[in-house]
């Protein structure tokens, strides 16, 4: 038995998804007829329920990826395919406190939110208003709102939050802003960074240089699905690419940077002219 405020996946005959959240007295309308949520509620997850009309949906359990992929967007969002090796380098789990600057439709937010747990936090910064609210509404068509602080401001100002587990940065010109950065993160914290073109990437890496950061990483990731039909087993004719270039770091710490001082000073004194004989 399902509970009022549930979120489910209704499946139609034609594989059209549709996820809502139950809540008594409600009705749902389709192309296929009426589906009142009180059906919903006496049935369960992988169950089959009939519309007025006497059309079949499937009830499941929407997965994290069909939250994702099925939210309201304006913007460009972070793919799945992203997401779950970002998730694993910034060391995401329950009980962790991130920050995500810009938020955007609230793709990677809803992930974020999802791994950190009813213990975690997330806190999301976003300047464009529009983008602001839209994020919010999918947080609460997600469930995952109470896991989530919103920020409608501009990151320049720096982060509210200090020593926070983990950050990642989707924004235009992140290299301005790693000095709030690494005031937000406890020192050998996980940063990342997610552009679209090259020469944005070459900037970042500039500045990164140039700080307390190491354990560098720059990659893309492609995905291409087969077809599965076992007689003729073969890849899709298209294929999800490019869709962004992903940048790791890790806060190097205080001691890391002293050994680093130490050792610039080490080479400067072995490479001295006069020791040259």
């Amino acid at each position: 038995m399902l509970n009022p405020g549930d979120l489910v996946m209704l499946v139609c005959p034609q594989g059209k998804r549709y996820i809502r959240k139950i809540r008594e007295g409600e009705t749902m309308q389709t192309h296929f007829g009426i589906l009142p949520h009180e059906t919903l509620l006496q049935a369960g997850y992988g169950e089959e329920v009939l519309t007025h009309l006497g059309h079949p949906f499937r009830l499941l359990k929407p997965s994290l990826y069909d939250l994702v992929k099925m939210l309201k967007r304006r913007t460009q969002i972070i793919y799945p395919k992203e997401i779950g090796y970002i998730l694993l380098k910034l060391g995401i789990a329950p009980g962790c406190r991130v920050i995500e600057a810009g938020s955007g439709s609230g793709s990677l937010t809803t992930a974020l939110a999802w791994y950190v747990g009813d213990h975690g936090r997330v806190y999301t910064y976003e300047q464009r208003e529009e983008f602001f609210r839209l994020c919010g509404e999918n947080l609460g068509w997600s469930g995952l709102g109470e896991r989530v602080e919103q920020f409608n401001r501009n990151i320049a100002e720096g982060f509210e939050q200090t020593n926070v587990d983990a950050l990642f940065l989707d924004v235009r010109t992140p290299w301005d802003f790693l000095d709030q950065a690494v005031a937000a993160i406890m020192p050998g914290a996980p940063l990342g960074f997610l552009l679209p073109t090259t020469n944005q990437v070459s900037s970042l890496l500039t500045a990164l240089e140039q700080g307390p950061f190491e354990d560098v990483e720059v990659l893309e990731i492609l995905l291409r699905r087969y077809k599965p039909v076992a007689e003729r087993l073969r890849p899709d004719d298209r294929m999800v690419a490019h869709t962004g270039f992903l940048v790791f770091a890790r806060h190097e710490g205080r001691k890391a940077k002293v050994r680093k001082e130490e050792a610039g000073v080490m080479e400067t004194e072995s490479t001295d002219p006069a020791d040259i004989s």
